[in-house]
């Protein structure tokens, strides 16, 4: 799967994101326990941390492989 994104066969969908570490802690608990469309080979958890300006925001992300038709455009 990281290959593929390296390779520019997709893109990354953000599913959620926060800046709240206690929803995301949570967030990320539910979606384990509950939903099994996730393929979790295909996700990236990034943390942006914040400094005094900028909050830290936490971000799930999930890679889409392009379809042939993407492929064709």
């Amino acid at each position: 799967m990281r290959q593929q994104a390296a390779a520019g066969a997709g893109h990354w969908d953000i599913l959620f994101e926060t800046q709240d570490e206690s929803e995301w802690r949570a967030r990320i608990h539910r979606l384990r326990e509950s939903d099994e469309r996730i393929d979790w080979t295909a996700v990236r958890m990034d943390t942006s941390r914040g400094r005094l300006a900028q909050p830290t925001t936490y971000r799930l992300s999930v890679f889409v492989a392009n379809t042939t038709a993407d492929a064709d455009e």
